[in-house]
């Protein structure tokens, strides 16, 4: 049997983007059973209402909607049960720390796999106000008219 090779991406959070400011990102092993990977490599997936929570020195995937997979029998898995994150204890730690500061949390923005794995990409973010989102619509409008008319400028056009 070949084995997989290479990054499948599965599902992504734009709307974490928008809402959240990403401090750092960690990537983490998430625990499935075997429907939830089945359901998976159908593509199939949400990540719009999750969450991260450290429970009990242990990291947690809450709200990921993962649906049922159509060929599973009585063995079928819960679509929006809590999953386990697979890290290691000194990133735990880290995560620990900074989620103890105000307004941290921890969200997240891909669902891929990866060499055959199933990985999560978390992010360490603080949520944005609604003025915060419209500045930063306003920044990214800005920088993208500078590109195109330097763009433009490159070409001779203007």
């Amino acid at each position: 049997m070949v084995r997989e090779r290479g990054t499948a991406f599965i599902a992504q959070n734009r709307k974490a983007r928008h809402d959240f400011t990403i401090l750092e990102t960690v990537e983490a092993g998430l625990a499935l059973t075997g429907t939830e990977v089945k359901s998976l490599r159908a593509g199939r997936a949400t990540l719009t209402d999750g969450y991260g929570m450290i429970k009990d020195g242990e990291v947690w995937l809450y709200g990921v909607h993962i649906p049922e997979y159509t060929e599973g029998t009585w063995t079928n898995h819960e679509p929006r049960r809590p999953r386990k994150l697979l890290l290691r204890r000194d990133e735990i730690r880290r995560l620990v720390g900074k989620t103890t500061e105000k307004g941290l949390t921890l969200v997240p923005l891909s669902l891929y796999f990866k060499d055959g794995y199933a990985k999560v990409e978390l992010a360490l973010a603080r949520g944005r106000a609604h003025h915060d989102k419209r500045h930063a619509i306003a920044e990214r409008e800005s920088r993208r008219e500078t590109q195109r008319l330097t763009g433009r400028r490159r070409k001779g056009m203007e």
